[in-house]
């Protein structure tokens, strides 16, 4: 199973540097960021912008597959979007991955000023979103029109590195969001279930459950070509990652629901709200990699 590494884009530049090195020194599959405008109690302290960011991880590193976890509909439009992703796909020689998601109702979902959507309604704007993204990247030149979106004769030259266009890795959890990931995914991504109690076995059981509705998904795309599962470790997660006891154990469960991926953030001792994994238990994981 690859091991990925997640790291918060709330470092100045110096030294997220080293640290984005430090990722793929360790042997790292792959190493992720997140693409928000403000993050939680985060909000009001450094965070950099995703773009600009994996841009210059791409140019100062050689091996690291990097990417998006998760970018979305919350401020980003497919056109736009599909030009700095194409233009990361050169930068890094073909090393991105997009990571892509509904969006929230958090900060990012308001900040542009537009009405908070119910839940059915970010369902569609994200099956319209991934559905122009995947158009955009595939082709030299999209005219597209639908409820939330719109491009006209939209180039997207040279293309992509990476043929067809860069691989998607979908996070979706919901029946609709699911489907999205079936049909475009070529990974399909969970941070688990969001409203299990807390704990080891409920945890597992939600996990479980959106196994089975993503493989009926998946049964109902009728895709040919398998596609990869990546399990996100949450911060907050202590019972998985608290060990490295808890972290073999929990591998061992996703291995066995079919998991191919489990992504790991990078730990944050100084901030005991959002820790991550002590850092001996990441130190370990690290080793492994090599």
């Amino acid at each position: 199973m690859r091991v990925g590494v997640l790291i918060l884009p709330d470092l100045r530049w110096p030294e997220a540097k080293s640290r984005w090195a430090a990722a793929q020194e360790r042997g790292f599959a792959t190493a992720w960021t997140y693409d928000h405008l403000s993050w939680r109690s985060l909000r009001d302290g450094p965070w950099l912008g995703m773009v600009p960011l994996l841009a210059a991880v791409a140019a100062s590193t050689t091996t690291l597959r990097l990417g998006t976890l998760v970018t979305t509909p919350n401020f980003r439009h497919p056109a736009l979007l599909a030009k700095d992703i194409m233009t990361l796909d050169e930068i890094s020689g073909g090393r991105i991955d997009v990571g892509i998601g509904a969006g929230g109702t958090g900060y990012d979902a308001t900040v542009l000023g537009g009405p908070p959507l119910k839940p059915p309604e970010r369902a569609a704007r994200f099956e319209e979103f991934v559905e122009v993204l995947d158009l955009l990247l595939r082709e030299p030149m999209t005219s597209y029109a639908g409820s939330y979106y719109t491009a006209v004769d939209s180039r997207t030259l040279p293309g992509c590195t990476q043929s067809p266009r860069t691989p998607f890795a979908i996070a979706a959890t919901g029946r609709r969001a699911l489907a999205v990931a079936a049909r475009y995914g070529e990974m399909w991504v969970t941070t688990g279930p969001a409203r299990a109690e807390p704990g080891r076995k409920a945890w597992l059981a939600g996990l479980d459950l959106q196994v089975r509705k993503f493989e009926a998904a998946y049964a109902e795309a009728r895709r040919t070509t398998p596609i990869r599962r990546a399990a996100v470790v949450g911060l907050d997660l202590g019972w998985a990652q608290d060990s490295v006891a808890a972290w073999d154990d929990l591998c061992g469960r996703l291995q066995s629901l079919g998991f191919t991926d489990v992504i790991v953030h990078w730990p944050r001792p100084h901030d005991p709200s959002l820790p991550g994994p002590p850092v001996e238990v990441f130190d370990e994981i690290s080793r492994r990699n090599g």
